[in-house]
């Protein structure tokens, strides 16, 4: 482990009054202006919650996979917004670089990442690659010591914050596969490089996403990450699953506040003369949720320590991915129905909830990417015996 016992208990519990204390009751007010406090990014930059997951030599924390699924927990408790302000620094945003970049790649990036200073964004997608991220359009031409990008990024999160964008691009226009794309740290302001308005969206208000346009755009040849061409989506891969067990573990952490949510309602709520959680199929919505995020946080953790140990866990990633993000959907949608029409008006949590975590099956790969990516490693592992 990065951290001792205590220390990670120390950082768990820290995080865990911060969520409730300080995130809980803001949550509201984010929802109705689409946007973090200033205030709040700053707490979050002094709590070191830019680099969770961040090397200590670089100025972060260091967390494991482990560790860093404890404290997932704990901000799933609250609106995606606050996470997905710090979730790409600590993953895709990051781990990039962190397992391929060049050491000078990592010395000039990776503080400001860990301090907040720099805001991660990971520009991958397109208006006509998302799942099939190996088509993408965006070209790189080589001009001299320069690189010339062109092309168009979509559903971009933390575009109109970030201060550094990791941006996949063909290399290779001779190729049709994902061997001709490589990956480049692209910082904002460089000329060439324009952000769009930001996206209107179902929920997650708070948490923002956009276009990136890139006309023209130079960047220097050393801008591509580790140095080497062709690299770039095996670098994607390479974060896949680690951001897919940090999300398991988020759908996670929000099944756990709709069921709390849920029952303390129901507990509150009288029909008949008896308050509704002494009815019987309450009680089995509430059970049912119960039981399903209690196996989601089982995945997610066991998953977690055979990654730790070393183990490719891109299978059972998938799995944890796949379950967890449809099983809060489940947790949600019972949410509303046990509060009944009091579910559907926004003054309660559970019906911006029921909105924000629809994306969950969408992002980090849909649930049929995952249902492929599992069935095809099923049938792999069979064919060699």
């Amino acid at each position: 482990m990065a951290l001792d016992q205590e220390t990670l208990d120390q950082l768990r519990d820290m995080v865990r009054r911060y969520v409730r204390e300080r995130l809980v009751p803001l949550e509201e007010t984010v929802a109705e202006t689409d946007d973090i406090p200033a205030d709040v990014v700053a707490e979050m930059q002094e709590m070191g919650l830019f680099g969770m997951t961040i090397p200590e030599e670089y100025g972060g924390i260091g967390l494991n996979m482990s560790e860093e699924i404890q404290i997932a927990f704990e901000l799933g408790y609250t609106s995606p917004a606050f996470r997905s302000l710090i979730g790409t620094n600590n993953g895709i945003g990051s781990q990039g670089l962190i397992i391929d970049g060049t050491e000078e790649q990592k010395a000039k990036y990776l503080p400001r990442l860990a301090s907040g200073e720099l805001i991660a964004s990971f520009a991958l997608t397109e208006p006509g690659a998302g799942s099939d991220a190996g088509s993408l359009k965006t070209s790189a031409r080589r001009d001299g010591d320069h690189y010339v990008l062109n092309g168009t990024k979509r559903f971009i999160t933390n575009a109109p914050r970030a201060g550094l964008f990791t941006v996949f691009a063909r290399t290779d226009p001779s190729s049709k596969t994902a061997a001709g794309v490589s990956a480049f740290v692209v910082e904002a302001g460089t000329p060439g490089l324009t952000v769009g308005p930001r996206d209107k969206k179902m929920g997650q208000k708070g948490a923002h996403t956009a276009d990136v346009i890139f006309e023209d755009c130079r960047v220097p040849a050393d801008a591509i990450i580790g140095g080497i061409e062709g690299q770039g989506f095996k670098t994607a891969m390479k974060v896949l699953d680690r951001g897919r067990l940090h999300i398991s573990a988020i759908c996670t952490g929000a099944a756990e506040r709709l069921i709390d949510d849920s029952l303390r309602y129901a507990m509150e709520r009288e029909q008949f003369g008896a308050p509704i959680a002494d009815k019987q199929l309450v009680q089995a919505m509430l059970a049912d949720s119960r039981a399903e995020a209690y196996a989601a946080r089982c995945m997610v953790e066991e998953t977690g320590r055979r990654k730790d140990a070393g183990q490719n866990v891109s299978e059972e990633a998938a799995c944890a991915k796949m379950y967890a993000s449809e099983m809060v959907g489940r947790v949600a949608d019972r949410a509303v129905q046990i509060h009944g029409g009091a579910g559907y008006m926004q003054e309660y949590a559970v019906e911006r909830f029921y909105r924000d975590v629809r994306l969950f099956r969408i992002y980090e790969g849909t649930t049929q990417i995952q249902q492929t990516v599992i069935a095809k490693s099923m049938i792999r592992r069979a064919r060699q015996g």
